[in-house]
């Protein structure tokens, strides 16, 4: 069991624990059968708690039926099934998933529970990455946006990904008092490629 299995697994055993049904937890962290995972993506009122675990595990294994749960969980408002959800997705290797990263992290709608999809684009690399990242900066750097977060991810991420189109964004995002550092850091990995 890795960090992000045991950590996930500890935090639905309180879910399941305070609903009542740690059985059912024990049989979704047990069981290996991949078709017994995949029936409680789609049984009805299966609770958040064993969508989640299901969904993970499969994604982890490579199994595509995942995909759908995950990007629903990596664009939840608990921060951590996002970062669990994000997790799986990168072991899952699904080429849907840039473009379902990108989309989360440019919806001007959603842009409250942005930072993890922008992570994991920068994380994915993907020919989608720079692009959405810019899209999601340029209109985080209004005066007075209160995504600051958001806005440090894809700065971080920008410097990341190392890619010149993003030079004149990272120097407009100077000035700014909780981007300025971190736009000097991704200048300065852009001046060393």
């Amino acid at each position: 069991m890795d960090e992000e299995f045991r950590s996930l697994a500890d935090r639905l055993a309180d879910e399941a624990d305070a609903a009542g049904e740690s059985a059912a937890y024990r049989t979704l962290l047990a069981t290996e059968d991949g078709e017994e995972l995949a029936r409680v993506l789609v049984e009805p009122e299966r609770p958040l708690w064993a969508r989640e675990m299901a969904a993970f595990r499969l994604g982890c294994d490579g199994d595509r039926r995942a995909f759908e749960a995950l990007v629903l969980l990596l664009n939840h408002r608990d921060p951590e099934r996002c970062v669990s959800a994000a997790h799986a997705l990168v072991c899952l290797g699904d080429p849907r998933t840039p473009r379902a990263a990108a989309a989360l992290a440019t919806n001007t709608l959603r842009t409250a529970y942005a930072l993890h999809p922008v992570r994991l684009l920068t994380a994915l690399r993907a020919t989608e990455s720079v692009p959405a990242l810019m899209s999601t900066l340029e209109r985080l750097l209004a005066p007075g946006d209160p995504h600051w977060r958001v806005a440090l991810a894809c700065v971080e991420g920008l410097g990341q990904l190392g890619d010149e189109r993003a030079r004149p964004l990272l120097a407009a995002a100077l000035p700014h008092p909780r981007l300025g550092g971190a736009a000097r850091d991704a200048l300065g990995r852009l001046d060393a490629v």
